[in-house]
């Protein structure tokens, strides 16, 4: 089995295309589609980096996979869907709770909330056979409600859920995330398989200035992840993962990519003047104290 990462820099997200070299059967994990906000600019570099290295190698892509409807990248699985008409989009099926709760956060009255854009909504412990792959399904709550990881063989891809062991886990404090859920999904989910199982993570942050890494196993993790080794307990990682998101950032394109992805991926329908816009909330508390 073949892993090819490609790393977006902008949004530090890690790609991946997994694939069979004797069959060339393959899937497509956690694509990237490239916008910029200001001007709200997109272009096809990272779309055209996964096409290149499919076309070359002759690849029939089965899936394009997302592991959850991500906050800080659009997804570009509308794009390669049209390159690969065969291959199916898929994403956990708690997304209709994710797409129940942002279509009244960003009044989208046209948002279907039966998860109808995505060709197939995973069950946990679901096998996909994609040719000769298979791909198990693990359901792992805690980022999101609907955040999932896919296990190959003996290659685990985590998404948003465990980063490298010198960065962590996930942040838990977007709409109807949950620390003590997080917690649970790795304990019972994650640590519990081989200590072997290569972990691919879905970001890389290069903490420290250390270079790109998007590699480590079970093992490695259970030992040394600086946020949830497993000796940590349930009450002192909540404390610290609560405490720390408490401090972050919103990533600078929330509200583009959530609106996107929680609709399958891409663009908002085309207007009237053949135009697309993302609406978008203005959070804002009573000026006059700026006056």
């Amino acid at each position: 089995m073949e892993v090819k990462e490609f790393f977006d820099v902008r949004t530090f997200t890690l790609t991946y295309i997994v694939w069979d070299k004797k069959t060339k059967d393959g899937v497509i994990i956690d694509a990237v589609l490239d916008y910029e906000p200001i001007g709200s600019r997109i272009w096809p570099e990272s779309l055209k980096n996964y096409l290149d290295y499919l076309k070359s190698n002759s690849i029939q892509l089965h899936y394009i996979l997302e592991t959850h409807a991500h906050a800080d990248h659009l997804s570009a699985a509308p794009y390669l869907k049209k390159q690969f008409p065969k291959a199916k989009t898929a994403i956990g099926e708690q997304i209709v709770s994710i797409q129940e709760f942002f279509k009244k956060v960003f009044s989208l009255e046209l948002l279907k909330t039966d998860g109808s854009q995505f060709d197939l909504l995973l069950k946990d412990s679901e096998v996909l056979r994609a040719g000769s792959l298979e791909i198990k399904v693990i359901h792992t709550p805690g980022h999101t409600p609907a955040c999932v990881c896919y296990l190959a063989g003996d290659k685990l891809f985590t998404g948003d859920l465990l980063f490298m062991p010198d960065y962590g886990t996930g942040r838990c404090d977007f709409p109807k995330g949950d620390s003590h859920s997080l917690y649970h999904s790795v304990m019972e989910k994650i640590y519990t398989l081989p200590e072997n199982t290569q972990i691919y993570t879905g970001h890389d942050y290069m903490p420290n200035g250390r270079p790109l890494r998007f590699l480590s196993t079970v093992g490695e993790s259970k030992k040394n992840n600086i946020q949830l080794p497993s000796s940590r307990s349930e009450s002192d990682f909540v404390k610290f993962r609560e405490t720390r998101d408490s401090n972050l950032s919103a990533p600078k394109l929330l509200y583009q990519s959530v609106i996107s992805n929680i609709n399958g991926g891409g663009l908002p329908p085309l207007q009237e003047n053949g135009k697309n816009y993302f609406k978008i909330p203005v959070n804002l508390e009573d000026p006059g104290h700026l006056l």
